[in-house]
């Protein structure tokens, strides 16, 4: 343990507020300039070298409390907290967590009070009107559009904005729609729902291979769904390269592209197709695994047209999302604090997705990830039977045919996999060794079931 000297600290902090100095101390506790149980100054000894007042440096200190970045004991004056050891501590068990659907770790959610005081404190709120977009959010998700959209559109959730999305993508007869595989789940269940004809687009390193996009227009798709950032992807991330190569197959056609970021401002940089053919391209936008499903808005940017088609499919045009959600949403994307909040969680989902591959890969596991993805795929002999055993122990996770449009598309050299997704996992190596050794003996059949 190391105590650090007040004169120090204030040559790190450049400012004033109480807000400005909890940012800057977060960020050296995150960017590992403070370790785990460094003892911080008194609140007197900073207030006097940074020239506030102590009620100023009190509040910085409470604010980091309440994210449990620092915490005080008594006689023990205030310390970093060693986030890492404290979630092992609290970890329950691989049964009390999400290993299949990619829930986000509500530990890592920006705190919401101060984004819904500003949303309730707006002008326009109980306006007798309908907005499908707020000034407002349009200019806090534009960051998030590398290309300029014809028009914008806010929806209930991921899932609304995905369903229409592609029910106008595809409204006209006899269209196919174009799928990039593998595929979250949600996003082929929502596709079955519409009942629409597809056709396979193959991944590799790279994104969506540019051969198997031409085999799919030339039979007959009139629109492509990929996630170029990979958020749930068993390894790509899509280059600049590749998304030339792509545009270069697209040229000369009228295929409608539609690119979904499950993650959000969560999402790792990726290349978009939007950059190249902008008038073709919308960008489905959620947020819930970056700031709680009870916001539940997602954003559409991309052609007029379609969006209107789409806002026409809403309540046949009478439909509109919360004008306080939307506000919400747009206070908590421009919030410094929660600003912060998502960077910190962006790179502890990171830290998880590789720790749990060091694990398996120390199991003897082969597994692979997407570089910004937060699935990781193990392989196994026999999926399903691997998934029915650890299910056994309460340990939930998917199996790779659910990402497929076909199951035997999922199946890679004679064998399965398994999905897990990394959001809710342990970052404890000792953990994960206990999850790998479970699938390791599930994959082998030698996990033994609870009989109830």
């Amino acid at each position: 343990m190391t105590n650090l000297d007040a004169a120090a600290l204030a040559q790190r902090v450049t400012h004033r507020t109480p807000s400005g100095i909890a940012e800057q101390i977060r960020d050296l506790v995150t960017d590992g300039a403070l370790a785990p149980g460094t003892r911080l100054p008194t609140v007197r000894d900073v207030a006097q070298e940074l020239g506030v007042s102590v009620g100023t440096v009190a509040q910085a200190w409470g604010i980091l409390r309440d994210e449990q970045v620092v915490e005080t004991r008594r006689r023990g004056g205030t310390r970093v907290v060693d986030a890492a050891a404290a979630g092992a501590a609290g970890f329950e068990g691989f049964h009390t967590i999400d290993l299949r659907f990619g829930s986000p770790d509500p530990a890592l959610l920006p705190p919401l009070e101060e984004a819904f005081a500003s949303a309730l404190k707006h002008p326009s709120v109980n306006s007798w009107g309908r907005e499908h977009m707020v000034e407002e959010l349009r200019r806090a998700v534009a960051p998030l559009v590398p290309f300029t959209p014809e028009a914008w559109m806010s929806a209930g959730g991921g899932g609304e904005a995905l369903w229409l999305t592609l029910q106008a993508a595809t409204a006209e007869q006899h269209a196919m729609l174009a799928v990039e595989t593998p595929a979250s789940p949600g996003v082929l269940d929502t596709i079955r729902q519409l009942g629409v004809a597809t056709v396979a687009v193959e991944t590799d390193d790279d994104g969506p291979i540019p051969s198997s996009l031409a085999e799919a227009l030339g039979a007959g798709a009139t629109a492509f769904i990929h996630s170029p950032a990979g958020g749930f992807s068993d390894r790509h991330l899509l280059t600049a390269e590749r998304a030339q190569q792509l545009a270069e197959v697209l040229s000369g056609t009228e295929t409608l592209l539609i690119e979904d970021e499950p993650l959000g401002p969560l999402a790792a940089e990726a290349s978009s197709l939007g950059e190249l053919v902008p008038e073709r391209t919308v960008r489905v936008l959620t947020f819930c695994r970056a700031v709680g499903v009870d916001l539940r808005t997602a954003v559409l940017a991309g052609p007029r047209r379609l969006l209107e088609r789409a806002a026409a499919l809403r309540a046949g045009g009478l439909g509109s999302n919360s004008r306080i959600l939307q506000l919400a949403l747009a206070a908590v994307l421009n919030e410094p604090r929660a600003q912060h909040v998502m960077r910190q969680a962006q790179r502890q989902y990171a830290a998880r997705r590789r720790l749990a591959l060091e694990a398996f890969s120390d199991a003897g596991l082969k597994a692979t990830s997407g570089p910004g993805s937060w699935s990781v795929w193990v392989e196994v002999p026999e999926e399903s039977a691997a998934a029915l055993a650890l299910s056994g122990q309460g340990v939930i996770v998917d199996v790779a045919a659910s990402s497929y449009l076909q199951p035997s598309q999922s199946r890679q050299d004679s064998a399965g996999r398994l999905r897990l997704t990394v959001a809710q996992l342990p970052e404890d190596p000792a953990k994960l060794s206990e999850l790998a050794a479970l699938i390791a003996q599930a994959g082998q059949g030698t996990l033994r079931t609870s009989l109830v």
